[in-house]
């Protein structure tokens, strides 16, 4: 049985003011399934394009973050205490930062797992590559 899904794109930003951003990452929320993930993955070659003077180390690190908070718990800091819908509102909440998220977006799955797959390979990857 299908069930509906939020999604938002991660975004990295780097000069905020050019409004230029590579995808870099998807969120996931299904509530029905109790599922809240992300995956982060920095082509750095694509946002060396866009910066090329740009710390790709602190732009992994704060991407690193995302997936944390999905998961939840006392590791993930104070964000991780909050439900999964709050958590995932928080993530996708609008930012002028170098760090943003898409727009939500809705859809109908039977596996979120298999949803972010798919969101990673055609919305962050270049077609043809591992992304890596």
């Amino acid at each position: 049985m299908n069930s509906t899904y939020d999604y938002a794109v991660i975004r990295v930003v780097p000069k905020v003011e050019r409004a230029e951003f590579l995808n870099a990452g998807v969120i996931v929320f299904c509530s029905a399934r109790n599922s809240l993930e992300a995956a982060v993955e920095v082509d750095e070659r694509r946002l060396r394009a866009l910066d090329p003077a740009i710390d790709v180390d602190a732009i992994r690190a704060h991407l690193s973050v995302i997936p944390a908070i999905c998961a939840g718990g006392e590791e993930s800091g104070p964000i991780g205490r909050f439900s999964q819908s709050e958590r995932f509102d928080w993530l996708t909440a609008p930012r002028s930062t170098i760090i943003q998220t898409s727009p939500v977006h809705t859809g109908l799955c039977a596996d979120p797992e298999s949803v972010l797959e798919h969101l990673m390979n055609t919305l962050v990857r270049v077609p043809g590559t591992d992304g890596r």
